[in-house]
């Protein structure tokens, strides 16, 4: 045993003691507040690029499944390392939490290096797949923008590791503040770089790219200042490093399960825009329209969540039953009220939130009809999202792929195929209240197999 843990000089984290409402707001409201950032920058980034044309708007929406996937690698292998630094921390190894610190760092080196073989090999067949018959400006505006973006990725990956490390151990006010610096970034210099202003190069869709990656790198800086000066329970030493094959299993075997459902996003997201752009460009558009919007409503819970697996993983490690299920029940409270914002905005004024991309009268017409259709969803989209994250908090994240599997390619292509060749495209847009159902029924099912077989074992 080492020293630090037979004279356990660091006190007791505050995720094992402070009241749990208090907790909760505590470690998700700068995270709800980054992720809301997060989303407006996304939103004012397509808001921009709409200006320029509908085909530039397409061609950013048709890069959304590879950034996803860029997304998904970074947040899921966070996932892993968060849960078990936290975890580590809950049961006093605080070596064992700085080891698995480190492996992280090294496993998110070599996904940068993936990612940078792939923004110069597969973007152009990856768009040629997807744009078919459209414009060619289509295809050439979205080369530059997804090239840009995977290639110089670096600043996105180095963002997702400090900040998950300082919320791994509470330190989520931190997190907020790179994550706010980097939106604020993008915002800033997102309309200089697309339209030329205050003597830059007038970019277009290309400034977009620039001004993400810019942002990217400020929030990665920021986060990784914070880290070192405020960060003192986890220790990221170089010296001397070697790999270590058990610990980063370890994280995989967390990580990989949430990278899989992100990643399946990326593939639904894919299998979408070929559906629809069979239909029109523009119905692609609003497609990508929709992701940009409801990022809005599902981010704060993303933040939520953020702030909430460490909660339940310390305690969970530190063997307080009380103390996750009230965690639990909470976040579901707060995750309902959030998601019932976006549904009561969708069906009540969807021609105004159309409105803010510049959308044309064949754009309203298709998009008015598909918000209010999908945004039943959000009805149902609460529960899934907590219980995935209680999956995932408790070492069980492959129930939280099975479920993402069930959702988003079992049911939902398939469905979103069959209703387009049979219905017509008004009838694809049902495809994601069906498959919010079958993901509401799975995730019960196994939220019901983790109480008795994890959580209710554990001493009152």
């Amino acid at each position: 045993m080492s020293e630090n843990q037979t004279s356990s000089p660091i006190a007791e984290n505050k995720m094992g003691t402070m009241p749990i409402g208090k907790l909760v707001f505590n470690m998700s409201l700068p995270m709800m507040i980054s992720m809301l950032v997060q989303a407006l920058y996304n939103i004012v980034d397509s808001i921009f690029v709409a200006k320029l044309s509908e085909n530039a708007l397409t061609a950013v929406s048709l890069a959304f499944p590879l950034q996803t996937l860029l997304i998904a690698v970074g947040a899921g292998t966070g996932v892993g390392m968060n849960a078990l630094v936290s975890r580590a921390l809950g049961e006093k190894e605080y070596e064992k939490a700085d080891k698995i610190a480190v492996n992280g760092a090294f496993i998110y080196a070599m996904s940068y290096i993936l990612f940078l073989i792939l923004g110069f090999t597969v973007v152009r067949p990856f768009y040629a797949s997807q744009a078919g018959k459209a414009d060619a400006e289509i295809m050439t505006m979205g080369i530059e923008y997804l090239s840009t973006v995977m290639i110089f990725s670096f600043g996105l990956l180095s963002q997702f590791f400090f900040e998950r490390l300082l919320t791994s151990t509470g330190k989520t006010i931190f997190s907020m503040i790179s994550q706010m610096s980097g939106a604020v970034t993008n915002i800033v210099l997102d309309p200089i770089l697309i339209f030329g202003l205050c003597g830059a190069p007038k970019m277009g869709v290309a400034g977009a790219a620039v001004a993400t990656v810019i942002g990217q790198c400020v929030a990665g800086i920021v986060a990784g200042t914070c880290h070192h000066k405020f960060n003192h329970e986890v220790n990221v030493h170089l010296k001397g490093f070697r790999p270590n094959g058990r610990i980063i299993g370890t994280i995989y075997a967390v990580g990989i399960p949430s990278i899989i459902m992100q990643s399946i996003g990326s593939v639904m997201t894919y299998c979408m825009n070929r559906i629809l752009i069979d239909f029109s460009s523009t119905a692609t558009a609003v497609f990508g329209v929709y992701f940009k919007l409801q990022s809005f409503f599902f981010m704060p819970v993303f933040g939520l969540n953020n702030g909430i697996t460490p909660i339940i993983a310390y305690n969970y490690g530190a063997r307080k039953r009380k103390r996750m299920v009230h965690t639990i029940r909470l976040s579901m409270t707060v995750a309902f009220c959030l998601t019932c914002i976006g549904f009561i905005l969708f069906e009540t004024i969807p021609q105004v939130l159309l409105g803010m991309f510049n959308a044309s009268a064949d754009m309203l017409t298709i998009g008015v009809t598909a918000l209010r259709i999908i945004g039943i969803h959000y009805l149902i989209a609460w529960f899934c999202i907590i219980a995935g994250t209680v999956f995932q908090a408790l070492g069980k994240a492959v129930f939280s792929m099975i479920v993402s599997i069930m959702r988003q390619l079992v049911v939902l292509i398939p469905v979103a195929y069959v209703l387009a060749r049979v219905g017509g495209l008004h009838m694809v847009w049902w495809s994601f209240p069906i498959a919010e159902v079958i993901s509401f029924i799975v995730s019960t099912i196994f939220l019901i197999r983790i109480y008795r077989t994890i959580i209710q074992k554990i001493p009152a």
